[in-house]
């Protein structure tokens, strides 16, 4: 698909950068997982867990900190090269990566776990979630669970600059999985650069009953009004993210699912 081909290619302009941002934080110990991640998570000490989407494994190695057994995978080739030398760089030797698209991850890999995770910013980038769901699943144990926190679709249907100054107009359709092409990649923890990416625009019942056909049973759907950067004039909210002041308790920002095997 070109448009996969082409966000590799873009991915992999930052690689080298995240890994230079996140080796720093890590080893400062001035980056830790978002509390709701690791409150909704649980004791995961002992636990397989696959974290697909990962970028250059900063928040994998972090699982792995908190002692669960774990499996980062991401289609870019530089983010899986930087991720295995962060491992490295942390001495985390047991952290694997893999190379590979989620869309054809089951082609190649046939291993199950207790947790399938992914987390903040990744569905965007998935041009199928029926396709995405089913490997979910090909991946769990069937007494095991996955879970996503995400962006908000909620959030993503707003012009970004008014947003940012803190004003709401409508830009984006929420329905019909509108192919958005940008002309950056990045910004979020390094610089971003001019290049051509594509996203796709999801719904919330999009996700949802992706999941459900692909035969796992919704334990719990829950949404916050802290986003995971900040998006211009926000204040941060401990650890958490960040929240423009007047929208507290107003507009959902970004939200969380946890799904076990349907019985």
């Amino acid at each position: 698909m070109k448009e996969i081909e082409q966000n590799k290619k873009a991915w992999n302009l930052i690689s080298e950068d995240h890994y230079h941002h996140f080796k720093k934080v890590l080893e400062e110990k001035s980056y830790e997982l978002n509390p709701i991640i690791l409150e909704e998570l649980g004791n995961i000490k002992g636990k397989s867990l696959i974290h697909l989407q990962c970028n250059t494994g900063a928040d994998t190695l972090s699982l792995a900190r908190e002692g669960a057994l774990v499996t980062g995978v991401d289609f870019v080739k530089g983010n899986v090269y930087y991720a295995k030398l962060l491992a490295n760089d942390l001495g985390i030797p047991s952290a694997s990566f893999i190379e590979s698209d989620i869309l054809t991850l089951s082609e190649i890999h046939h291993q199950t776990y207790d947790i399938v995770f992914t987390s903040e910013g990744v569905l965007g980038w998935i041009p199928d979630l029926d396709v995405w769901a089913r490997t979910i699943r090909a991946l769990l144990k069937d007494t095991g669970f996955f879970y996503i926190n995400e962006i908000h679709p909620f959030y993503l249907i707003w012009d970004e600059e008014a947003f940012s100054n803190n004003e709401i107009k409508f830009k984006y359709p929420y329905f019909g999985r509108y192919k958005n092409i940008d002309t950056t990649i990045g910004g979020y923890a390094v610089p971003s650069k001019q290049t051509k990416a594509y996203d796709w625009m999801y719904s919330v019942s999009d996700v949802i009953n992706a999941l459900i056909k692909a035969g796992l049973q919704i334990s719990y759907f829950h949404e916050f009004d802290t986003l995971c950067f900040d998006a211009g004039n926000m204040e941060q909210v401990g650890k958490i993210g960040y929240r423009h002041p007047q929208w507290k308790d107003k507009l959902p920002m970004q939200f969380s699912i946890k799904a076990t095997v349907a019985r």
